[in-house]
């Protein structure tokens, strides 16, 4: 019997510990918010004691493509996720709150937060580091919180939302700030290409940016300018940005969008496998899903939102007429989408409910109009962009980019809470964890238990440079779920989205149990999980 006493014994569970070795049985001892042993069974005694037989302790997953932002500020507990066993949140696609300042005129971009953040507006204009917010959240969240410094959120603090290429002095300014950042924690840049003002950054701005992210040990993490019909061209440049700036690059949500797409995965599968075996540190993640979601705004050319006139340009009958005739000859990147295969649901006003569940086309001949301009019409309506599902992937390339090593697991969502939910949104936000765990690991048999928990886990740690999660390992804190691999289920759908899932038995953040028999407990034990270039302040 090992003398020590811990305060938490998780006994007799198949540990599965996040490396992709084989699963063993093992009592995991915690002390305090760490793990302080990991012995063959019956050897820990402690204060408290988990019965775990027939069930899998992994790591807590580690989402690297977290939408938590305005969630976490309304909701700490960040329930969605934490029933599906995510224990850390990484946040920094399309914008962060923080820094605030510069030529930014509000840290919560109205488009894209309706009425959400409007309490938090006073208070993140003082978050003029990086680390302010997300330092402002700790003690208020049960997840761990990172992130990502958003590209765009930098691109607006010295340039605003004007189009072009930026001036000698904005550049060294954004030099500055991307540094200040990355001594504040930051896990890197994250650019999001097809969303304004990140669609107005060149290569050679991105490149500059990222060759300071590199000075850090960071890495360059990427909406590609193209999922669809320039999905290769998407890829170029990601390895470019890499090779020119001499860090690792990752791929968000890897998609080929659009079924005239479709065959282009296994061509970027391919490439990629070419790029890492040239010695270029290239990886991708993705959820588990046939459809993206993304606002509705996606659909019309970003120059709309340059100065950030986006609203004003759209009532504008001359601007509305080019951008309507952009559409329709197929300019962008997003009219890989068909009207009918676009399902637009996060309508906020009640005179717009009546469309939820309906595709564009469905909406368009109910208005008596074609589908750009129901498009125009409703985002002049609601003033926000829309949260909108597109139908544009198949599940043939989803099997086949769940089995490449390199492939990470991510959400692309935000925490939610099916009792205070306002509108329908993307499954995912509910079920990417144990979706996985369900379809490709214990029905169709795709991919080992082991390796999609180190695809949740020690890959995505591994990437962010975290050397203290990720792992069921002596000395790491003790972030962990508990889990049943023969009832693990995603219950969300598209039609019924706000459904926790089932098997998810236990959660632990830094050694507190957040998730007890599938409930939340309340606790808030979150901390701000730094990236590999922090300096301390």
């Amino acid at each position: 019997m090992n003398h020590l006493q811990a305060d938490w014994v998780i006994r007799g569970a198949r540990v599965v510990d996040g490396t992709g070795n084989p699963w063993f049985y093992a009592d995991v001892g915690i002390i305090g918010d760490k793990i302080a042993a990991v012995t063959p069974p019956g050897q820990l005694s402690g204060r408290e004691i988990l019965w775990a037989e027939g069930l899998v302790l992994a790591p807590g997953f580690i989402d690297i493509q977290s939408h938590s932002i305005l969630s976490l500020l309304k909701d700490g507990r960040c329930l969605s996720k934490l029933a599906q066993g995510v224990t850390t949140e990484i946040m920094g696609e399309g914008w962060t709150p923080a820094p605030f300042g510069g030529k930014l005129e509000r840290p919560f971009p109205q488009s894209w937060t309706g009425l959400e953040a409007h309490q938090w507006s006073e208070r993140a204009k003082g978050w003029r580091r990086f680390s302010d917010w997300l330092e402002d959240m700790e003690g208020r969240v049960s997840p761990n919180i990172g992130s990502f410094l958003a590209g765009g959120t930098l691109r607006e603090y010295a340039c605003g939302m004007r189009m072009g290429q930026a001036s000698p002095e904005e550049l060294q300014l954004m030099r500055q700030v991307m540094a200040q950042a990355m001594q504040d924690g930051a896990m890197g840049v994250a650019y999001a290409l097809i969303y304004p003002p990140d669609e107005f950054v060149g290569t050679d701005e991105i490149v500059e940016v990222c060759r300071v992210v590199a000075r850090y040990g960071g890495i360059y993490i990427t909406h590609m300018r193209s999922e669809g019909d320039r999905l290769l061209e998407g890829v170029e440049e990601t390895l470019e940005i890499a090779r020119r700036a001499n860090l690792p690059a990752e791929i968000y949500h890897l998609k080929a969008s659009g079924s005239r797409n479709w065959s282009k995965m296994p061509q970027v599968i391919e490439r990629i496998n070419r790029a890492r075996a040239e010695g270029l540190d290239v990886t991708a993640n993705m959820y588990p899903y046939p459809a993206s979601g993304t606002g509705l705004d996606a659909i019309l050319p970003t120059w709309l939102a340059a100065d950030g006139r986006f609203f004003e340009n759209l009532e504008n009958p001359l601007t509305r007429a080019r951008a309507k005739q952009e559409v329709l000859q197929g300019t962008g990147d997003m009219n890989t989408s068909r009207a009918e295969d676009i399902m637009p649901v996060g309508f906020y006003r009640p005179e717009n409910r009546i469309y939820i569940g309906k595709r564009l086309s469905e909406i368009a001949q109910m208005r008596g109009q074609d589908w750009v301009d129901c498009v125009i019409d409703l985002l002049l309506s609601e003033r926000q962009r829309i949260s909108t599902l597109y139908f544009t992937m198949t599940e043939d390339n989803l099997r086949l980019q769940v089995q490449q090593p390199w492939i990470k697991f991510s959400s692309d969502a935000g925490g939610l809470d099916p009792a205070t939910a306002a509108t329908p949104v993307h499954p995912r936000a509910y079920g990417t964890y144990p979706r996985i765990l369900r379809k490709y690991v214990r029905e169709e048999g795709l991919i080992g238990l082991e390796d999609a928990i180190r695809k949740m886990t020690g890959a995505v740690a591994s990437r962010l440079g975290i050397r203290d999660r990720g792992r069921i390992i002596p000395g790491f804190y003790a972030d962990l779920v508990l889990f049943d691999p023969m009832t693990v289920a995603d219950t969300a759908t598209f039609e019924e989205p706000h459904r926790l899932p089932l098997g998810i038995h236990q959660v632990f953040v830094n050694g507190v149990r957040v998730i007890e028999d599938g409930s939340h407990t309340g606790a808030l034990p979150g901390r701000f999980v730094r990236g590999p270039g922090y300096r301390g302040r």
